[in-house]
């Protein structure tokens, strides 16, 4: 080889790994957290584990990428260490899937038929129709499948590359000489592991040796436990994402690491006993491998490996925990969906993060409930509990804003990117709605404390009002948990109805004031109540107001406000008038 040839190698190097990583990316995307959150949901059967990791594994293309999210959903408490063990083997033949994509650079042959299955006959195409649907395609589905085919498109290319910069290697004596030491199955196991380990990811190292197979140079006997080790240096990525993880992420890790070693010490031994008592044909040094029979050697490995050790996870199982001391974790920390390994699956996180905002609108209203309730009806019970809820929510959005930011700067989807500026808005004004709530349960604690009661008209409007604030932050919470937009349309009616009721409560107020009905300390008390509640029906409003508007591909409050009282769009007036009859006073 020249100084060409090596220019030409490390080029399509690059461009094989490159084009690998841009594929695995864009298939993740494109699956936008479905397939990990059908990971983090499933039951602790050990087949449909293999099942579910072979297929998630076979379309995302990793299983590196399948492991290192099997150690964040134990870290997080999503999932137990026995969960993962039949996903980890399922997982392990998944990821062969690969070795047979890029195993048609291997096809020859001069019938036309055979030739259209060459990946010189097809790539081209796919790059073109990628080109136009990532260039040209508006929907970001197409733009994602554009991707994908652009990544495998420039995977083949520069396996391409390197296998034409290595064709030359066929007629070189050192070259030769070199590979007689990787006979030796121990030092062959070892560089697998090492090469593997470095580019963390079993498929472009297995892809390389394909590469390096089509010069016609590499005999069975230096393949095969390259191979082997290539199996085990695959897991060095979940190894180094469990660093930071607690006890039962680590025991993942080394789940993943003792389920490769100990099937290829049983392979291997088993293999090279019954190679050294009948001699396999194909051991012979004039034997060489082809990049379709490195694909089988590699799926066989791993359907072997997995037969043999299915039936003792449980066994692995206690010999990780044995191996990793520490308690075994407690239930689910709330905020463990938030783990940053889930950054490098923004579609899962977005998903975990709506979860999340979710059960943050949940207590948010449940405290507006409780805290109006208590204004005719003090519950000194109900008053840690409130403050605890308002505290909580508190946790909630400085957990999920700063999670929400980390992930924004992430390479998302159209869609995800919506969401999670949607996201950002929306908790943020339930967290003011969950202070509006300890605003009320401080009048509620005055007027009890002050022994101050409404008169019974006074109180009869004021339940009529509490009704409605109730009904519409209901409503709001409702229609964001379900994505439900026609109960978000009638969010702002009730909004507007609010208003207006308050205006006329206020006016009642001051003409029992003139009459000497009522004092002015009462009408501080009243305007607080009515000030908080205004206040919860409009951040209720920015709620609604922003769902509808990122559904639309924009966000501008004002200007939707506008548009929908006055254009006469959602049946803002009808809608306006049933809750005018509704909350009448």
């Amino acid at each position: 080889m020249d100084i060409f040839n090596i220019l030409t190698l490390i080029g399509g190097l690059a461009l094989f790994l490159y084009g690998m990583d841009v594929m695995g990316d864009s298939l993740k995307k494109l699956a936008g957290g479905k397939l990990e959150t059908f990971l983090a949901r499933l039951t602790s059967n050990r087949f449909k584990g293999l099942l579910l990791g072979f297929f998630v594994t076979a379309i995302i293309q990793s299983s590196s990428a399948t492991t290192v999210m099997l150690v964040g959903f134990v870290n997080s408490g999503l999932m137990r260490l026995g969960q993962t063990l039949g996903i980890i083997m399922g997982a392990n033949v998944g990821t062969t899937v690969t070795s047979w994509l890029l195993s048609l650079s291997g096809i020859s042959g001069d019938v036309w038929w055979i030739e259209l299955f060459k990946p010189s006959s097809f790539t081209p195409i796919l790059a073109a129709i990628g080109f136009v649907l990532t260039a040209m395609g508006k929907d970001s589905k197409k733009k994602g499948i554009g991707t994908i085919l652009l990544g495998f498109a420039v995977l083949m290319f520069g396996m391409d590359a390197m296998s034409g910069a290595m064709s030359g290697l066929k007629d070189s004596e050192a070259f030769a000489q070199a590979l007689i030491m990787f006979e030796n199955p121990i030092l062959g196991i070892i560089t697998g592991t090492l090469l593997t380990a470095i580019i963390q990811s079993s498929s472009a190292s297995v892809g390389i040796l394909q590469a390096l197979a089509l010069t016609g140079t590499i005999p069975w006997s230096v393949a095969i436990p390259i191979i082997l080790g290539q199996n085990i240096g695959t897991t060095i990525t979940p190894i180094i994402s469990s660093i930071s993880g607690n006890s039962d992420a680590k025991r993942v890790a080394l789940a993943c690491l003792y389920i490769k070693m100990i099937g290829v010490v049983v392979v291997a031994v088993a293999f090279y006993i019954i190679n050294a008592i009948v001699p396999f044909w194909f051991m012979a040094d004039d034997q060489f491998i082809s990049p379709f029979n490195i694909a089988v050697v590699h799926t066989a490995f791993n359907i072997i490996s997995t037969i043999i050790l299915i039936p003792f996870t449980n066994g692995i199982e206690k010999l990780v925990t044995k191996s990793i001391k520490g308690k075994k974790s407690a239930e689910a920390d709330v905020f463990g969906a938030l783990d940053d390994r889930f950054l490098r699956m923004p579609g899962f996180a977005v998903e975990k993060s709506k979860e999340l905002v979710y059960q943050m609108a949940g207590i948010a209203r449940d405290s507006i409930v409780d805290a109006t309730s208590m204004i005719n009806n003090f519950d000194p019970e109900k008053v840690d509990s409130l403050v605890e809820a308002e505290s909580l929510v508190d946790k909630y959005e400085d957990k999920i804003s700063t999670y929400l930011v980390k992930l924004s700067a992430k390479d998302l989807t159209d869609a995800d990117s919506k969401q999670v500026t949607e996201l950002l808005h929306v908790i943020g004004d339930l967290e003011r709605i969950s202070d509006h709530s300890v605003n009320l349960l401080e009048v509620a604690q005055e007027m009890n404390d002050k022994g101050i009661e409404f008169s019974k008209e006074a109180q009869k409007d004021l339940e009529v009002f509490i009704s409605a604030v109730c009904d519409i932050i209901s409503l709001t919470t409702d229609s964001l948990i379900n994505n439900d937009l026609e109960g978000a349309k009638m969010v702002e009616p009730l909004e507007q109805v609010i208003d207006k009721l308050k205006l006329k409560i206020k006016a009642s107020h001051i003409q029992r004031l003139k009459q000497g009905n009522c004092t002015v300390e009462y009408g501080f008390i009243l305007a607080d109540i009515l000030t908080n509640c205004e206040r919860i029906a409009d951040h209720c409003s920015n709620i609604a107001v922003c769902m509808l508007e990122m559904a639309q591909g924009s966000f501008d409050t004002h200007e939707y406000l506008s548009h929908v009282k006055y254009d006469g769009e959602n049946n803002f007036a009808e809608m306006y008038d049933e809750y005018t009859k509704k909350y009448t006073i």
